[in-house]
């Protein structure tokens, strides 16, 4: 076993715990974004390679070996926008960025119902509500308004008269912050299909932020909504005030302690139990697991490089009793007959007639062990091999002579 319990202190639970965070963290963002299947063909990656260990696949091995020495490079190349997301992330929750304390009911439904005017009307409009990670370095353009929010200061600029309706208008803390603003253009192109270029740049924003994007159609008077990578219409008014009001609910979040952990428990409570899970295995393995510890194995003693007429007659003793050291958890998941003695027979005196006889001393070079671990002694130090001589044909499958031999004395 990798640990005792004894090996459990205040601080490895603490320890486990901030590793049960960030794994927690590392589930939801691989499942929220197109990281996904990318991990899972990381996952695959490894168990071939852990496959090939065990059965002794060097080649396999080895070239999985040369791969996970650049993952990280691969990982960065691969996932760097979504890396960046995510530091962003750790400096708006630090920092204490972003969300506003409270926010007003009264405006959040004069946005709705100008959303409502503008799909009666079919006036095309892009409105922007940023959640908690920054977006400014995804918009380019625009012009800076800092306005309280209303619905004749939208309308106005939504107008199909107004020079900047074509751009999109920034909503924050009731204000509308910026308008005539340019999006990113999403790449997805099997959700874009039959829509415009306003939903492509609200999509494009929702893949890169927590931001939530209304997009009102000017051909067909739909409403749709773009949030994290997701573009969907909605069927009525009532709906979308209901999908802003939660977005603002979760951008500020209950102050209730009570509501909170409740929310806290229930929340992906599947990805919790697996982060706790692995956290504790890997701190099982690599924390009392990398610790020092010793075993004794009984390894088995082979004669090697005897010559073609000689047969092994006797070894004694049979086995070494080796006792290593090294990490607990290379001991434990160790396995003993990868251990051998070998002694070359070809030491052995082929001359004499009696039978060949000799006593071998042992060193450490003798015993075949992982470099893993450290021989620390091992007994006997000496083997006594004993073998014989036959002629080449009775060595022949083990069937012997067809002719009997000749008593001593007797001729042929």
């Amino acid at each position: 076993m990798f640990f005792h319990l004894s090996d459990i202190g205040l601080p490895d639970l603490f320890d486990i715990a901030f590793v049960t965070v960030l794994l927690y963290v590392a589930f939801v963002w691989v499942r929220e974004t197109h990281a996904f299947f990318v991990a899972i063909g990381f996952v695959i990656l490894g168990l071939i390679y852990i496959v090939a260990k065990s059965f002794d696949l060097q080649l396999t091995a080895w070239i999985f070996q040369g791969f996970f020495a650049i993952l990280l490079v691969i990982i960065v190349v691969i996932f760097q926008e979504e890396l960046r997301q995510i530091f962003e992330r750790i400096a708006v929750w630090s920092l204490g960025r972003g969300a506003p304390k409270h926010y007003s009911s009264s405006s959040m439904d004069a946005l709705v119902a100008t959303i409502a005017d503008f799909a009666r009307d079919r006036i095309g409009a892009l409105i922007v509500i940023p959640g908690r990670q920054p977006i400014d370095r995804h918009i380019q353009g625009g012009i800076e308004l800092n306005g309280k929010l209303s619905v004749p200061l939208l309308k106005s600029i939504f107008d199909p008269h107004s020079p900047g309706h074509d751009g999109a208008v920034i909503v924050e803390n009731e204000k509308i912050l910026r308008f005539a603003a340019h999006l990113p253009l999403s790449k997805d192109f099997t959700q874009l299909a039959h829509v415009g270029t306003r939903h492509s740049a609200a999509l494009g924003l929702a893949e890169l932020t927590d931001a939530l994007c209304v997009i009102v159609s000017e051909e067909r008077g739909r409403i749709s909504v773009a949030r994290n990578g997701r573009l969907w219409e909605v069927d009525n008014t009532q709906q979308l005030g209901s999908l802003i009001d939660a977005f603002m609910k979760e951008k500020i979040p209950s102050r209730d302690p009570r509501l909170f952990s409740i929310q806290l428990i229930k929340e992906n409570w599947v990805e919790k139990a697996v982060a706790l899970c692995l956290a504790f295995g890997l701190w099982a393995v690599f924390v009392p697991g990398s610790k020092t510890a010793e075993a004794t194995f009984a390894v088995p003693i082979t004669v090697e490089n005897l010559s073609a007429n000689v047969v092994l007659e006797s070894v004694q003793p049979s086995e070494v009793n080796a006792t290593f050291s090294g990490p607990r958890r290379v001991l434990v998941l160790f396995r003993p007959e990868k251990l051998r003695v070998t002694i070359d027979g070809s030491a052995l005196d082929a001359n004499r007639r009696d039978g060949l006889r000799r006593t071998f001393r042992l060193s450490e070079k003798d015993i075949r062990y992982p470099k893993e671990l450290m021989l620390k002694e091992f007994s006997p130090a000496t083997v006594k091999v004993a073998a014989r001589r036959v002629a080449a044909e009775s060595k022949d499958s083990g069937r012997g002579s067809s002719e009997p031999q000749p008593k001593a004395g007797e001729t042929g």
